[in-house]
């Protein structure tokens, strides 16, 4: 992410092919923003803080029991999440001790049990190193004061901690590197086999993780609180790794043929070096670009293939050692993600799943990537739940430490709901969204700030309060099936030079709608093959084996994803052309595509419960956003505040029992009750129904008297 907004920008000018099915217009949109600010002052009723088991650490140590996440009392926990970054202006990553109570609270009020930390290694302001040194060896005392004391603003309510360690350091001549100016952020690559580099991440974990905070009167290595230490993030080596200059090429080079010598016989490395063209007493050089590994032979190609993948493997155990064995750190380790789908991640993950949990990331149209505009919904196969779903292993907690919708897109809402729907029945054991960014100036002007920063989002805010109710209480079922895969090391290597069609799993005819009817994991990256699939046509509907979620993807283009439980029920994408139901719930509205999102805020079912949370969202923009002719990108991204698209018509509650009167009442930006609640008109067969749209606004609590 760390260069990816800038990249964006440049493209906010960009008139592309247009994608679109359902025309994208500005008109119709309602003042309505986020303000956490006066919401610290008052008592919210859709305050789901209550989630939280706080102080979050109290039950010991996160451990990994039968496969998944569970507190030292050998309770099972997940993890609801965002990252903590400061990408637009006015964002600190590290809030003041005078905001660090406040945005604990803001977090944990819609329902966030655990936050990642993941450029903390930046240089002052932003990071903890200290930028006054021609080094990046120092952590600046204030700046990781402020730190210790946020973090124990965040532990004390209930939220857990996730350190990533090497993210965008911005190593330097004097740290001992070479070539340092040429280097990317965090040294992508070249920082997992260089020794001088790995000396320094270490040295930085030590400074970081031994440190006590003076305010929990813990170190972090003995911190219960911290759940997880990353030791790297999107971070891999693989064939055609790009040296950032030609004394790094000539390190690497050295050390394969020094693997060379301990993996082959003399005659498989002359006959590499014959096949490379060099001469008999030369070094056997590297495949210089992934495209020429498609047409390396053979024997140079797998040769190569198990060099890295012994590269990676011996770099991440032997961090992993370091961290437990040398500092003594008590909590899980993930060694990096799994992170670019639009190659295999199989390489990756066969390095890297020895450590306790497993990573995965993606993002649902990256602005770096795309132009195009569309909804999720009418693209299944290729979703974020599809695509996260080939990183998960059998036997191995599984979390999504990076993943999110961005802005600007008319569809962006049905990122949060799908994904905690689908995530449950997957039965994955954390989800963080990329990003939430405290703002540090109590007179900041809400708006979006960049394609990734939520926290001021008027939709995703209140979708991330109904996501924690539906994924941290686990109102989704797990799938009852469990389909598992199997691949040979030789077939993980194979599936780098695979074409992009075989996406994301690279197993031959594998449905890519199973993920949304059964739980995928892979059962081993190193053992038999797994048989080819058969071809079978995808079902329409696809209905999840538990009957609880129903994927519509229809030939109109007009696709919807039901949600239909106890606790939890939701219409998300194209309501109105759909005219679907669920149990306790159906809607008539004038928006072409919303979210609409029921939760029960207590323990009982919907139909049994007095306080529900409804969640109504449409597009959001900017003020004085615009769109290219084609809709698939913004031209001026628009300033403060806010604008969102109510969501309008009638809402029909069915089936709640004893219901005497049932009450609307809409919510503000900061959680408050706005104007005088609307009474609920009874119906016929014991149906309730209330207009939206009168207030601006993209929430409400519902109360059932009976």
């Amino acid at each position: 992410m760390r260069y990816w907004f800038a990249l964006a920008t440049l493209m906010l000018s960009f008139a592309g092919i247009d994608h679109t099915i359902h025309a994208q217009t500005t008109s119709d949109m309602t003042l309505f923003t986020m303000d956490h600010r006066r919401a610290a002052l008052l008592h919210s009723p859709v305050d789901i803080s209550f989630l939280l088991d706080a102080p979050a650490g109290k039950h010991g140590f996160i451990q990994v029991k039968n496969g998944h996440l569970a507190t030292s009392d050998g309770q099972r926990i997940r993890l609801w999440g965002v990252n903590i970054t400061d990408w637009s202006k006015g964002s600190r990553q590290i809030p003041s001790k005078q905001d660090a109570p406040f945005w604990a609270a803001t977090l944990a009020r819609f329902g966030v049990n655990c936050v990642r930390f993941q450029f903390l290694d930046l240089e002052t302001p932003r990071g903890l190193i200290d930028s006054r040194r021609q080094d990046t060896r120092t952590l600046d005392a204030e700046q990781l004061d402020r730190e210790d004391f946020f973090i124990g603003q965040l532990e004390k309510r209930g939220i857990y901690i996730d350190f990533n360690l090497l993210v965008g350091r911005p190593f330097k001549a004097a740290d001992g590197v070479q070539d340092a100016h040429l280097l990317r952020q965090g040294a992508k690559g070249t920082s997992l086999f260089v020794l001088r580099m790995i000396e320094l991440q270490k040295e930085y974990a030590r400074q970081l993780l031994a440190h006590r905070n003076p305010y929990t009167k813990l170190k972090y290595t003995d911190d219960p609180a911290v759940a997880i230490v990353e030791i790297n993030n999107e971070n891999a080596l693989n064939i055609g790794y790009h040296a950032p200059s030609p004394f790094y090429l000539q390190e690497l080079t050295g050390m394969y043929n020094q693997w060379l010598s301990k993996h082959q016989t003399s005659e498989q490395i002359a006959e590499l070096r014959s096949i490379s063209g060099v001469d008999a007493n030369a070094l056997v050089p590297l495949i210089a670009w992934r495209e020429q590994a498609a047409t390396a032979p053979p024997e140079r190609f797998y040769a190569e293939a198990e060099f890295y993948n012994d590269m990676q493997r011996d770099y991440f155990t032997g961090m992993e050692n370091y961290l437990k064995r040398e500092l003594g750190e008590k909590s899980l380790v993930i060694a990096t993600s799994d992170h670019n789908h639009a190659t295999s991640g199989y390489p990756i993950l066969l390095a890297t799943s020895s450590l306790d949990v497993i990573d995965g990331h993606t993002y649902w149209e990256h602005p770096a990537m795309y132009v195009r505009k569309s909804p999720m919904v009418n693209d299944p196969f290729n979703s974020t739940v599809v695509e996260l779903s080939r990183s998960a292993i059998a036997g191995k907690p599984y979390i999504v430490s990076e993943v999110n919708n961005p802005f600007p897109n008319d569809y962006a809402g049905e990122g949060i709901p799908i994904l905690a729907a689908y995530g449950a029945l997957q039965d994955w054991d954390g989800i963080f969204w990329y990003t939430f960014e405290p703002k540090i100036d109590p007179a900041w002007k809400p708006y979006v700030g960049d394609p990734f920063d939520i926290s001021l989002d008027p939709v995703k805010m209140p979708e991330l309060a109904a996501g924690a109710l539906m994924f941290l209480r686990s109102d989704i079922e797990n799938a009852r099936k469990v389909v598992q895969r199997s691949y040979t090391e030789k077939q993980v290597f194979d599936s780098m030079l695979l074409p992009s069609t075989e996406r994301p799993y690279f197993t031959p005819g594998f449905p890519l709608y199973l993920p949304l009817e059964d739980e995928v994991r892979i059962s081993s990256l190193n053992g038999a093959p797994t048989q080819p699939f058969p071809k079978i046509s995808a079902p329409d509907p696809i209905v999840s084996d538990t009957q609880q979620l129903t994927w519509y993807s229809s030939p109109e283009q007009s696709g919807l994803v039901t949600i239909d439980t106890p606790r939890t029920q939701a219409l998300i994408g194209f309501v109105q052309a759909n005219g679907k139901a669920v149990s306790n719930l159906s809607a008539s509205v004038n928006n072409i595509f919303c979210t609409i999102l029921l939760s029960s805020m207590d323990e009982k079912p919907i139909a049994e419960a007095s306080k529900l949370l409804l969640v109504a969202g449409g597009r959001v923009e900017n003020t004085g956003q615009q769109w290219n002719t084609a809709g698939t990108n913004v031209t001026n991204w628009g300033v403060s505040p806010t604008l969102i698209e109510q969501v309008k018509g009638t809402l029909t509650l069915h089936h709640l029992q004893g219901a005497r009167m049932v009450h609307l009442q809409t919510i503000d930006g900061a959680g408050q009750p706005l104007g005088i609640s609307i009474e609920a008109i009874k119906m016929p067969g014991n149906k309730w129904k209330v207009v939206l749209g009168k207030s601006a606004t993209t929430w409400y609590q519902i109360s059932v008297e009976r």
